[in-house]
Order: C-alpha cells, then structure tokens, then sequence
C-alpha cells in the first residue's frame, strides 16, 4: 500500500520527530525560524520544509513580523489527534492509578524493613 504524503492530514504531519519537536517548541508561543533553528539544533532548510508541512495540514500558522515571520501553534487543530487517543485515557489511568499503589506499598515496606 502506497504510503499518504504528510501533508494529508494531522497524523501524517506528526508522524515525523522532527514535526512534533516543532509543535512542542510552538506550543510555548511564537517563534522565528531562526529561534526554532537555535533551540532543536536542526539546519534551516530543514525547518522551513516541516513549517511547510505543518502549515498546510493547519497545525501552525505565520505572520509577517518586520523582515521575519513569526510561527505559532494552531492547537485546535490537534483535537483529530486527541479525540483518536481519548478512548485509551482510562486505561493510562488505571494503570498510573495501579503503579501508584505500588509505589505506595513500596514506600510502606521501606518503612516497616528499617
């Protein structure tokens, strides 16, 4: 089966490290392209082609700043994602929920061997 281009959709887009390194550093506010070079260590062509990416599933948007433009985080447009992980939240729950009682009976045992 012929693999989709990323530019189909969200989980395509995000399928890619260096895209959810992008989304993750824009989720903190605006960014130039240069800042986001600076901060994931990654070679501007390299940037500029996943802004490209993103922008056209519309995770991020830009405006013009003076002679740069400024990158932000569309988040409502990660709602496909969420709303595709949502079913498995109670499950992390009853196991974060189950790891917790483990630790506790661990921390209790500690108590009790000194």
């Amino acid at each position: 089966m012929a693999r989709l281009a990323t530019t189909t959709d969200v989980f395509n887009a995000v399928a890619e490290p260096g895209r959810r390194a992008i989304v993750n550093l824009l989720a903190e506010g605006e960014r130039s392209v240069n800042e986001i070079v600076e901060a994931l260590g990654m070679k501007q062509p390299q940037v500029s082609k996943h802004l490209r990416v993103l922008k056209e599933v519309g995770l991020v948007s830009a405006r013009g700043a003076g002679q740069q433009r400024l990158y932000r985080l569309n988040a409502q447009n990660l709602k496909p994602l969420y709303d595709w992980v949502k079913p498995f939240e109670h499950m992390w729950s009853e196991r974060f929920d189950r790891l917790a009682d483990y630790l506790e009976q661990m921390k209790q045992q500690e108590g009790n061997d000194a």
